[in-house]
């Protein structure tokens, strides 16, 4: 069930399914956590609320890359209360977005995330709600890294606890000169609750991921590309602003019609997640809606594959 769930989410941004794919997007969203779990998104969200302060701000562009800013800086862009909820809104705002092919996701004023805000982590410290705040993080970054964008962690400063986790909610990451990521949630008595170990272990192997977490080690860029936690360094030589220049490495990856890129993404989302016989039967249904499309007409008259 969980499979076809999966299955359906990868195929329902797309409007060329016809009615497969309507039949798909009646379904809804592929959620890892939904009310046969006992979660209430609606009462975790109204809990979340009541500690507000900072802001999720979603830019997007007609060139189909987005910017996603997690902004508090003077809680050294710690998620409060309303910002996770400010999260949700804008990965629903992304999952519509049929011109999108690309994201970048960074912090304010030169820090990309410090976690939590300690003000909301001490309200809600019963492990009732602990459990429901981790559940909704959970859901909302599982959707996040599912876009059929391909998205980036611009890391500068630091990404620290729930920052480090953020950060691999994206297909790559980039570091900044001087940057660090790093789990530290051994230092707060606990273990990551956003899906960050989950992920680290597929972006890193267990062993690593055992001493990034046991030894709450300090990632500098250097290392991360040693252990394939970074993707790439931004040098501080580099001409134009750190931005600009993760625009500019991930539009090598974005450059195309929207339907194309996001089929790609689907594809290797599908290989990624489902068992192999899915992933074929996924990849078959995604290459249906690109074949015989404008893209691949237009391909197809310029001869433009032997270039």
């Amino acid at each position: 069930m969980v499979l076809c769930a999966v299955r359906r989410q990868l195929l329902s941004s797309s409007s060329t399914c016809g009615a497969w794919a309507r039949f798909l997007q009646r379904q809804g969203r592929m959620f890892v956590y939904s009310s046969i779990h006992g979660f209430n998104q609606e009462e975790i969200q109204e809990k979340l609320q009541a500690f507000p302060g900072g802001s999720i701000d979603l830019l997007t562009q007609e060139s189909g890359l987005a910017v996603l800013t997690i902004n508090y800086p003077s809680r050294m862009n710690a998620f409060s209360g309303s910002m996770m909820v400010d999260l949700e809104e804008r990965v629903s705002q992304l999952e519509g977005w049929t011109d999108g092919k690309g994201l970048i996701v960074q912090g304010a004023s030169g820090t990309f995330c410090s976690g939590s805000d300690l003000n909301a982590v001490r309200a809600i410290s019963n492990p009732q709600d602990g459990m429901k705040m981790c559940m909704f993080m959970q859901n909302t970054l599982t959707r996040l890294l599912r876009l059929p964008l391909i998205s980036v962690a611009l890391v500068e400063g630091r990404a620290l606890g729930g920052g480090a986790e953020l950060s691999t909610a994206c297909d790559f990451r980039l570091m900044a000169s001087g940057s660090v990521i790093q789990f530290v949630h051994k230092h707060m008595g606990l273990v990551p609750g956003w899906g960050g170990a989950a992920r680290l272990v597929r972006i890193v192997g267990s062993q690593n991921a055992l001493k990034l977490l046991g030894g709450a080690v300090k990632v500098d860029p250097e290392l991360a590309l040693q252990i394939g936690l970074a993707d790439d360094i931004l040098q501080e030589e580099g001409t134009g602003t750190p931005l600009q220049r993760a625009e500019n490495w991930l539009s090598i990856y974005t450059k195309g019609p929207a339907p194309v890129i996001q089929a790609v993404k689907k594809v290797v989302l599908s290989g990624r997640e489902l068992l192999l016989s899915e992933a074929l039967r996924t990849e078959k249904d995604v290459f249906g809606t690109v074949w015989g499309g404008p893209a691949n007409l237009q391909a197809l008259a310029s001869k433009s594959k032997h270039r």
